[in-house]
Protein backbone atom coordinates (compact mmCIF):
# COMPACT_ATOMS: atom_id res chain seq x y z
CA UNK A 1 0.00 0.00 0.00
CA UNK A 2 1.19 3.44 -0.68
CA UNK A 3 0.74 6.84 0.90
CA UNK A 4 -2.33 7.52 2.52
CA UNK A 5 -3.44 10.87 3.67
CA UNK A 6 -6.25 11.02 6.07
CA UNK A 7 -7.66 14.89 6.18
CA UNK A 8 -10.86 16.79 5.91
CA UNK A 9 -10.41 19.49 3.79
CA UNK A 10 -12.28 21.87 6.54
CA UNK A 11 -9.43 21.72 8.68
CA UNK A 12 -6.56 24.40 7.95
CA UNK A 13 -3.99 21.59 8.79
CA UNK A 14 -5.50 19.39 6.49
CA UNK A 15 -5.61 21.42 3.40
CA UNK A 16 -1.83 22.79 3.93
CA UNK A 17 -0.76 19.07 3.60
CA UNK A 18 -3.75 18.31 0.77
CA UNK A 19 -1.73 21.14 -1.04
CA UNK A 20 2.03 20.37 -0.47
CA UNK A 21 1.62 17.08 -1.66
CA UNK A 22 -0.26 18.23 -4.56
CA UNK A 23 1.80 21.33 -5.49
CA UNK A 24 4.87 18.71 -5.21
CA UNK A 25 3.49 16.02 -7.26
CA UNK A 26 3.52 13.32 -4.41
CA UNK A 27 1.61 10.19 -4.96
CA UNK A 28 -1.09 9.44 -2.70
CA UNK A 29 -4.32 8.18 -1.64
CA UNK A 30 -6.87 10.55 0.17
CA UNK A 31 -9.16 9.24 2.60
CA UNK A 32 -11.38 11.67 3.65
CA UNK A 33 -12.64 11.99 7.17
CA UNK A 34 -15.45 13.85 8.12
CA UNK A 35 -15.15 15.73 11.48
CA UNK A 36 -18.74 17.01 11.65
CA UNK A 37 -20.09 13.44 11.36
CA UNK A 38 -17.43 12.49 13.72
CA UNK A 39 -15.48 10.05 11.70
CA UNK A 40 -11.91 10.42 13.44
CA UNK A 41 -13.89 9.16 16.96
CA UNK A 42 -14.19 5.58 14.66
CA UNK A 43 -12.63 2.34 16.42
CA UNK A 44 -11.47 2.36 12.19
CA UNK A 45 -9.48 5.64 12.05
CA UNK A 46 -8.25 5.05 15.46
CA UNK A 47 -5.74 2.40 14.32
CA UNK A 48 -4.29 4.96 12.37
CA UNK A 49 -4.42 7.95 15.21
CA UNK A 50 -5.03 7.27 18.47
CA UNK A 51 -4.80 10.74 18.94
CA UNK A 52 -8.27 10.72 16.81
CA UNK A 53 -7.43 13.69 14.99
CA UNK A 54 -6.80 15.29 11.41
CA UNK A 55 -4.27 15.18 9.50
CA UNK A 56 -3.05 11.59 9.69
CA UNK A 57 -0.56 9.83 7.42
CA UNK A 58 0.31 6.42 7.06
CA UNK A 59 3.18 5.39 4.65
CA UNK A 60 2.60 1.33 4.08
CA UNK A 61 3.32 0.25 8.44
CA UNK A 62 4.34 3.79 9.38
CA UNK A 63 1.83 6.30 11.13
CA UNK A 64 2.14 9.88 11.62
CA UNK A 65 -0.08 12.20 13.36
CA UNK A 66 0.07 16.32 13.29
CA UNK A 67 0.49 17.92 10.66
CA UNK A 68 4.02 20.01 10.74
CA UNK A 69 5.29 16.51 11.28
CA UNK A 70 3.32 15.61 8.22
CA UNK A 71 5.09 18.26 6.25
CA UNK A 72 8.53 17.52 7.26
CA UNK A 73 8.24 13.96 6.34
CA UNK A 74 6.79 14.48 3.31
CA UNK A 75 9.26 17.25 2.23
CA UNK A 76 12.30 14.81 3.60
CA UNK A 77 11.11 11.88 1.90
CA UNK A 78 10.24 13.11 -1.11
CA UNK A 79 13.38 15.70 -1.92
CA UNK A 80 11.11 18.58 -2.61
CA UNK A 81 12.75 21.66 -3.87
CA UNK A 82 14.89 23.15 -0.77
CA UNK A 83 13.08 26.47 -0.73
CA UNK A 84 9.79 24.29 1.21
CA UNK A 85 12.14 23.30 4.00
CA UNK A 86 15.64 25.10 3.73
CA UNK A 87 18.68 23.38 4.24
CA UNK A 88 20.43 26.31 5.52
CA UNK A 89 20.42 26.39 9.10
CA UNK A 90 19.21 29.51 9.57
CA UNK A 91 16.81 29.82 6.66
CA UNK A 92 15.25 26.28 8.86
CA UNK A 93 15.49 28.02 11.59
CA UNK A 94 13.63 30.75 10.83
CA UNK A 95 10.53 28.00 9.24
CA UNK A 96 10.83 26.27 12.56
CA UNK A 97 10.11 29.80 14.63
CA UNK A 98 7.03 30.04 12.59
CA UNK A 99 5.87 26.45 12.71
CA UNK A 100 6.99 26.48 16.59
CA UNK A 101 5.04 29.96 17.18
CA UNK A 102 1.54 29.50 15.39
CA UNK A 103 0.12 26.28 17.44
CA UNK A 104 -0.75 28.07 20.01
CA UNK A 105 -1.24 32.11 18.41
CA UNK A 106 -2.52 32.30 14.93
CA UNK A 107 -3.87 29.19 14.56
CA UNK A 108 -5.60 29.14 18.05
CA UNK A 109 -6.76 32.83 17.23
CA UNK A 110 -8.03 32.13 14.07
CA UNK A 111 -10.47 29.06 14.64
CA UNK A 112 -11.82 30.75 17.74
CA UNK A 113 -13.01 34.20 15.37
CA UNK A 114 -14.19 31.60 13.00
CA UNK A 115 -16.00 29.37 15.19
CA UNK A 116 -17.83 32.23 17.31
CA UNK A 117 -18.12 34.49 14.57
CA UNK A 118 -18.89 32.52 11.88
CA UNK A 119 -19.80 29.26 12.52
CA UNK A 120 -20.63 27.59 16.17
CA UNK A 121 -22.80 30.53 17.46
CA UNK A 122 -24.24 31.84 14.89
CA UNK A 123 -24.53 28.77 12.56
CA UNK A 124 -25.09 25.15 14.60
CA UNK A 125 -26.89 27.01 17.60
CA UNK A 126 -28.63 29.88 16.04
CA UNK A 127 -27.44 32.51 18.06
CA UNK A 128 -24.89 35.34 18.40
CA UNK A 129 -22.05 34.66 21.04
CA UNK A 130 -21.35 36.93 24.14
CA UNK A 131 -20.22 39.95 23.19
CA UNK A 132 -17.40 40.20 25.89
CA UNK A 133 -16.46 36.61 24.60
CA UNK A 134 -16.09 37.60 21.11
CA UNK A 135 -14.38 41.27 22.35
CA UNK A 136 -11.80 39.19 23.80
CA UNK A 137 -11.39 36.77 21.33
CA UNK A 138 -11.04 39.25 18.39
CA UNK A 139 -8.54 41.45 20.86
CA UNK A 140 -7.04 38.03 20.44
CA UNK A 141 -6.87 37.72 17.21
CA UNK A 142 -6.10 41.34 16.65
CA UNK A 143 -2.85 40.76 18.58
CA UNK A 144 -1.53 37.92 16.74
CA UNK A 145 -1.94 39.60 13.33
CA UNK A 146 -0.07 42.41 14.45
CA UNK A 147 2.79 39.82 15.16
CA UNK A 148 2.33 38.28 11.94
CA UNK A 149 2.85 41.38 10.91
CA UNK A 150 5.39 42.91 12.88
CA UNK A 151 7.78 40.07 13.71
CA UNK A 152 7.48 37.50 10.61
CA UNK A 153 6.48 39.31 7.40
CA UNK A 154 8.15 43.06 8.08
CA UNK A 155 9.46 43.85 4.59
CA UNK A 156 10.06 39.98 3.14
CA UNK A 157 7.53 38.51 0.29
CA UNK A 158 7.19 35.52 2.80
CA UNK A 159 6.71 34.58 6.42
CA UNK A 160 10.42 32.92 6.50
CA UNK A 161 12.42 35.02 3.93
CA UNK A 162 12.50 35.70 0.56
CA UNK A 163 11.14 32.06 -1.16
CA UNK A 164 7.77 30.36 -0.05
CA UNK A 165 7.97 27.76 2.42
CA UNK A 166 6.11 24.86 4.83
CA UNK A 167 5.65 27.99 7.02
CA UNK A 168 3.80 29.97 4.55
CA UNK A 169 0.90 27.28 4.00
CA UNK A 170 0.56 27.12 6.92
CA UNK A 171 0.14 30.60 7.76
CA UNK A 172 -2.43 31.18 4.66
CA UNK A 173 -5.02 28.31 5.18
CA UNK A 174 -5.49 29.80 8.21
CA UNK A 175 -5.88 33.14 6.43
CA UNK A 176 -7.82 31.48 4.67
CA UNK A 177 -10.54 31.34 7.42
CA UNK A 178 -10.56 34.88 8.20
CA UNK A 179 -10.73 36.28 4.29
CA UNK A 180 -13.20 33.52 2.87
CA UNK A 181 -15.13 31.63 5.09
CA UNK A 182 -17.39 28.84 4.43
CA UNK A 183 -20.40 30.90 4.84
CA UNK A 184 -18.68 33.70 1.73
CA UNK A 185 -18.67 36.45 4.22
CA UNK A 186 -15.15 37.97 5.29
CA UNK A 187 -14.93 38.18 9.18
CA UNK A 188 -15.71 42.32 9.64
CA UNK A 189 -12.32 42.34 12.40
CA UNK A 190 -9.36 42.31 10.00
CA UNK A 191 -7.22 45.57 10.39
CA UNK A 192 -6.03 46.72 7.19
CA UNK A 193 -1.58 46.50 7.02
CA UNK A 194 0.66 43.96 5.61
CA UNK A 195 -0.92 40.31 6.80
CA UNK A 196 -4.02 41.67 3.90
CA UNK A 197 -1.39 42.52 1.61
CA UNK A 198 0.22 39.30 2.12
CA UNK A 199 -2.82 37.37 1.65
CA UNK A 200 -4.02 39.74 -1.29
CA UNK A 201 -0.55 39.27 -3.16
CA UNK A 202 -0.87 35.51 -2.76
CA UNK A 203 -4.07 35.69 -4.81
CA UNK A 204 -2.97 37.97 -7.85
CA UNK A 205 0.30 35.61 -7.49
CA UNK A 206 -1.42 32.71 -8.32
CA UNK A 207 -4.66 33.27 -10.05
CA UNK A 208 -7.23 30.09 -9.94
CA UNK A 209 -9.10 29.10 -13.64
CA UNK A 210 -12.22 28.02 -12.41
CA UNK A 211 -12.34 25.26 -10.19
CA UNK A 212 -14.09 21.94 -11.86
CA UNK A 213 -16.57 20.25 -10.12
CA UNK A 214 -15.08 18.35 -7.12
CA UNK A 215 -17.13 15.98 -4.62
CA UNK A 216 -15.13 17.43 -2.01
CA UNK A 217 -17.57 20.16 0.08
CA UNK A 218 -17.06 24.25 -0.42
CA UNK A 219 -15.91 24.15 -3.93
CA UNK A 220 -18.25 26.68 -5.38
CA UNK A 221 -16.67 27.51 -9.00
CA UNK A 222 -19.11 24.30 -10.40
CA UNK A 223 -20.31 25.08 -14.18
CA UNK A 224 -23.82 25.91 -11.92
CA UNK A 225 -22.62 27.71 -9.35
CA UNK A 226 -20.52 31.49 -9.34
CA UNK A 227 -20.47 32.09 -6.36
CA UNK A 228 -16.34 32.60 -5.47
CA UNK A 229 -14.37 29.38 -4.56
CA UNK A 230 -13.94 29.81 -0.63
CA UNK A 231 -10.33 28.53 -1.33
CA UNK A 232 -9.04 30.46 -4.45
CA UNK A 233 -5.34 31.30 -3.64
CA UNK A 234 -3.47 28.87 -5.52
CA UNK A 235 -3.61 27.48 -9.10
CA UNK A 236 -5.44 24.72 -10.26
CA UNK A 237 -3.52 22.04 -8.86
CA UNK A 238 -4.12 22.95 -5.33
CA UNK A 239 -7.67 23.19 -5.94
CA UNK A 240 -9.96 21.71 -2.76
Amino acid sequence: MGLELYLDLLSQPCRAVYIFAKKNGIPFELRPVELLKGQHHSDAFAQVNPLKKVPALKDGDFTLAESVAILLYLSRKYEVPDHWYPQDLQARARVDEYLAWQHTALRSSCTRAMWQKQMMFPVFLGEQVPPETLASTLAELDRCLQLLEDKFLKDQDFVAGPHISVADLVAITELMHLFATPTGRTLPCIPKGKKTTYYQQRKERYPQPPCPVHPVRHCHNSATETRPHSFSLFPRSFCL
